[in-house]
């Protein structure tokens, strides 16, 4: 069985991570209107999954920790030598799917070259090859499910303390202790990184390079 407890425990200040609304029995179009209707510098993420729509307003906390996420991923690609094009929280639309999510964070790195200079469409595209979701509070979407029918290879989620890593394997995620994209970092790279960068953002990000370069 694959061991998910942090080795440097994350202690998570009050208010807790986001805030969701959650609106139910909701068609494809109905969800596209009510994702028309919002204001296009909206700081919400909208996850739309078979009828429910989970509106998520993210807090401090939740930020912070996706932004330093994606930090952690550009830095081990960066020093790694790997291309990679970041698609933030771009929506990622399958209507065939009746499904759509704005994940914290998506990347291509494996299928960078495909996708590298132009607008990605999914309908012809392949799908994103790592999505990260920082969920602190209780979400009522099965983001397992959701983006493993979108068919992403691999899926990060951080609940404000663990640190889980899903690869997809025949058709459905198996929790893995090692990131397939960077085999070479264990889980406790994440932890120390997000410790030290409470301190000091620069710190950390000082310290991780210098590790990866001692590789």
């Amino acid at each position: 069985m694959v061991s998910a407890a942090p080795l440097v425990r994350q202690p998570v200040p009050q208010p807790v991570g986001e805030q969701r609304v959650v609106l139910r029995s909701l068609t494809w179009l109905g969800y596209l209107a009510v994702r028309q209707s919002l204001s296009p510098d909206r700081n919400t993420r909208l996850t739309y999954c078979e009828g429910t729509l989970e509106i998520t307003m993210p807090l401090e906390i939740h930020e912070f920790s996706a932004w330093l996420i994606g930090r952690f991923i550009y830095i081990l690609a960066s020093e790694l030598g790997m291309d990679i094009k970041t698609m933030g929280s771009t929506t990622l639309d399958r209507e065939g799917l009746n499904r759509s999510g704005e994940p914290d964070a998506a990347y291509y790195i494996q299928n960078q070259a495909l996708v590298a200079g132009r607008t990605v469409d999914l309908e012809t595209d392949p799908p994103p090859d790592l999505v990260v979701e920082v969920d602190i509070t209780h979400t009522d979407i099965d983001k397992l499910q959701l983006y493993g029918l979108m068919g992403v290879p691999e899926f990060w989620r951080y609940n404000g303390e663990t640190w889980r890593i899903y690869r997809l394997q025949e058709g459905a995620y198996k929790a893995v202790d090692r990131s397939p994209t960077f085999p070479q970092v264990p889980k406790t790279k994440l932890y120390e990184f997000l410790a030290t960068a409470r301190v000091s953002e620069m710190g950390a990000d000082r310290e991780l390079r210098e590790w990866v370069r001692s590789l």
